[in-house]
C-alpha cells in the first residue's frame, strides 16, 4: 500500500484505521520500508527493531477489531534514546551505555505503551542531551532532511529528523534548554515542551534534574496535544511531577484567537537576528492580529543573562547526574585499571565524547569549594529573576511570541569546534527551562529554498491549553494560506 507520508498525521491516520482503509500493521510496515530507504542519508535513528514495532502493530489491530478506541492505538513513533523502554537499547547516544537495555518503562513511555503506541525505534541524539546539531553522538552525525548539508538541530535531532523525512508519525524528545523546540524549528515540524512538573520525568536520564522535560514532536499542533493528553498527569515515582488536572488539550483548539493578548518582548529582537528568520516572524506576529489577537510589547529584562545562567546550572546538575556512569554498575567498564579510582578515571575517559566532558569538567568547577556561592548559587538567584519577567509579562498577556532561534540551521560542522557559538543557539529557548513555563515551536511558511523557522509561543505555568490553541490557530490559518 503506497502512503503519501508528506501530511499524514495522527489525526488522520486514526481515522483511516477506524474507516477501515489500512491496518497499522501496513502503516508500520511502510514506515519500516520509508526507513530503510531514506535513514541511511538521513541517520535519524540509531536502531529499529522492526519485529518488535510489528508486533506491537498486530496487538493493535486485534485490539481494535475487538472494539478497542482511541486516538493513538496502532499509531507508529520513535523514541529519543535516553527514554528507557522495556527491552530496548539506551545508550543515550553514548559509549559509555553501549549494551545497556532498559528493564522498565519510563512513565511518559508506559502511558503511550497503555495507549496503544507502537514503537518504531531509538532516535538520535547529542550524547546525554548536551549539544545543538546532534553532531555530539557517539555513533553517528545526523541531517537536516531539509537540507543534508545541514545540522538538524540538538539535542532531539533525531527526533525532528524522523518527523520531517516521514520516518515516524511522531517522536518523543526532550527538552532541557531548548532541546526540543530548536531541532523542531530547523527541521520545520511542532515541538512542544511542557511545564516543569506536568510530565513524569521517570524513566528519562536525567542531564539537568530541574530543567529536563519530556514532550512530543509532530507534524500538526493537534497531534502534539494529542500526544501530550496521553503523557500527561501525576506520577508517583516522580516527586517533582505535579497533582494539576489534565484538561481535554484537543477541546481547546480553535482557529479564532479573539480576545487574546499576545506578548512579542522586546529583548528577542535583537541586532544579528538572520534577516529571514525576522521576516517570517514579523509575518507570524500579523497572521495572528489577523486571527483576532491583540499584540502587546512587553520586557523580559533578564534575558541577557540566561544562556550564562543556564549553562552554570545545567552542567553542575549534568556533573552530579552523570557521576553514576562509573563502571561499576552497568554499561562500559574499561580494561586494565589497576584500583577503582583508576578504573572510574578510565572508564569515563573512554566512555564519555568530548562535551560530555566538558559540561561534566564546567559543572563540577561551579559545585566547587569556594565557587558554589559565587557561580551556581548565584545563578539561581538570577534563575528567580528570570522567573519573576515572565509572571509580571504574563499580567500583561496571555502568551509571548518570539523566534525559537535567532538563525535556520546551520551547516555540519560549522559550529562544532566553536563551544561558546554552539551554546548561543539556546538563547531564546533556555528562558522557558529556566522559568519551568510551557512553550511551542510551531513552523513558517517558507518559499522555495528557504530553511525552516519556527515561532515560539511561551505560555504561563500550566497554560499549554493556551499555548496550542494559539499555535493550532496559526498553523491553521497558515496551512489554508492566511
Amino acid at each position: 500500500m503506497n502512503f503519501d507520508f508528506s501530511d499524514l498525521t495522527i489525526a488522520s491516520a486514526q481515522a483511516a484505521m477506524e474507516r477501515g482503509d489500512y491496518t497499522s500493521e501496513a502503516l508500520v510496515s511502510a514506515l519500516i520500508a520509508r526507513i530503510a530507504e531514506k535513514d541511511a542519508e538521513i541517520g535519524a535513528y540509531l536502531t529499529v527493531d522492526e519485529g518488535y514495532a510489528l508486533d506491537q502493530a498486530r496487538a493493535a489491530d486485534a485490539a481494535r477489531a475487538e472494539g478497542r478506541q482511541g486516538p493513538l492505538l496502532g499509531i507508529p513513533i520513535g523514541i529519543k534514546d535516553l527514554l528507557n523502554v522495556e527491552g530496548q537499547p539506551c545508550t543515550c547516544a553514548s559509549r559509555i551505555l553501549e549494551g545497556y537495555a532498559s528493564p522498565y518503562d519510563a512513565t511518559a513511555v508506559a502511558r503511550l505503551r497503555d495507549a496503544g503506541v507502537v514503537f518504531l525505534g531509538r532516535t538520535n541524539m547529542d550524547e546525554f542531551a548536551m549539544g545543538s546539531s546532534t553532531e555530539n553522538s557517539a555513533f553517528r552525525v545526523t541531517r537536516n532532511p531539509a537540507d543534508t548539508e545541514r545540522v538538524p538541530g540538538g539535542s532531539s535531532g533525531g527526533s525532528a529528523a524522523a518527523v520531517a523525512a516521514g520516518e515516524a508519525m511522531a517522536t518523543l524528545g526532550t527538552d532541557t534548554g531548548g532541546s526540543i523546540r530548536q531541532p523542531a524549528a530547523f527541521c520545520g515540524c511542532v515541538g512542544l515542551k511542557p511545564t516543569y512538573g506536568r510530565v513524569s520525568r521517570y524513566g528519562l536520564t536525567a542531564f539537568a534534574s530541574s530543567l529536563d522535560q519530556i514532550g512530543p514532536m509532530t507534524r500538526t499542533v493537534r497531534d502534539s496535544a494529542i500526544l501530550l493528553g496521553a503523557m500527561a498527569g501525576q506520577d508517583p515515582m516522580d516527586s517533582t511531577s505535579l497533582d494539576v488536572p489534565v484538561p481535554d488539550y484537543c477541546a481547546a483548539l480553535t482557529t479564532d484567537l479573539t480576545g487574546v493578548r499576545l506578548g512579542l518582548p522586546r529583548e528577542y529582537f535583537v541586532d544579528g537576528m538572520d534577516a529571514g528568520v525576522l521576516a517570517r516572524i514579523n509575518e507570524a506576529v500579523e497572521i495572528c492580529r489577523k486571527l483576532g489577537a491583540t499584540i502587546v510589547d512587553v520586557s523580559l529584562p533578564h534575558t541577557e543573562y540566561a544562556i550564562a545562567v543556564y549553562y552554570v546550572v545545567a552542567t553542575a546538575e549534568a556533573s552530579a547526574n552523570l557521576a553514576r556512569f562509573d563502571g561499576v554498575r552497568y554499561g562500559l567498564r574499561a580494561e586494565g585499571a589497576t584500583d577503582p579510582i583508576d578504573m572510574y578515571g578510565k572508564t569515563r575517559a573512554q566512555g564519555f565524547g568530548p562535551e560530555v566532558k566538558r559540561r561534566v569538567i564546567l559543572g563540577t568547577y561551579v559545585l566547587s569549594g569556594g565557587y558554589y556561592d559565587a557561580y551556581y548559587l548565584k545563578a539561581q538567584k538570577v534563575r528567580t529573576l528570570i522567573r519573576g519577567d515572565f509572571e509580571k509579562a504574563f499580567e500583561q498577556c496571555d502568551a509571548i511570541l518570539t523566534p525559537t532561534t535567532p538563525t535556520p540551521a546551520f551547516k555540519v560542522g560549522e559550529n562544532i569546534n566553536d563551544p561558546l557559538k554552539m551554546y548561543l543557539n539556546d538563547v531564546f529557548t533556555a528562558t522557558a527551562n529556566l522559568a519551568g513555563i510551557p512553550a511551542l515551536s510551531v513552523p513558517c511558511p517558507v518559499a522555495g529554498s528557504e530553511l525552516p523557522v519556527g515561532l515560539q509561543i511561551l505560555g504561563p505555568a500550566f497554560g499549554e491549553e493556551l499555548v496550542l490553541r494559539v499555535g493550532h490557530a496559526y498553523q491553521s490559518k497558515v496551512e489554508e494560506g492566511n
